[in-house]
């Protein structure tokens, strides 16, 4: 009868300091993972838009192939989603992307031709939308790849 009794104090839970130690963990790998992980989103929105510059620029490669030259900075990347009606009509153009994806901050990628870093940008502005900046602000751009 003793031995139950001692048994099933022993069952009854966690003592306060107990709890406490386990609170206090867990706080700690929380300062620790926390900072971490929510830098991932902003890294993982750069990747994205990396990928979406460079398949742009095989698209922009493949238009130059078919036509001798980039679209003008007044067409556009719409000229790889529509024939441009503007400027020089160029003679053997094809539809190079179903559609002109939004960088992953939801803004349009911008294009230029003749580029500032190469012979033709194409490049998002970022989460600011602005040129320039720093972190989840940086400039993302075909001078990336």
């Amino acid at each position: 009868m003793i031995k139950s009794r001692h048994q099933s104090r022993r069952q009854q839970g966690f003592t306060l300091i107990e709890i406490m130690v386990v609170v206090v963990i867990m706080g700690i790998l929380a300062a620790l993972v926390v900072p971490r992980v929510l830098d991932r989103p902003d890294q993982a929105r750069a990747v994205a838009a990396k990928q979406d510059v460079s398949g742009i620029m095989q698209a922009l490669k493949l238009y130059r192939l078919d036509n001798g030259r980039y679209p003008t900075t007044e067409q556009g990347l719409r000229a790889l989603v529509e024939r441009p009606a503007t400027g020089q009509v160029p003679p053997n153009w094809k539809q190079y992307l179903d559609r002109l994806p939004a960088d992953p901050w939801g803004n349009a990628y911008q294009y230029l031709n003749p580029g500032v870093r190469g012979d033709i940008d194409v490049f998002s502005l970022g989460a600011d939308g602005q040129p320039g900046g720093d972190n989840a602000n940086t400039d993302v751009g075909s001078w990336d790849l």
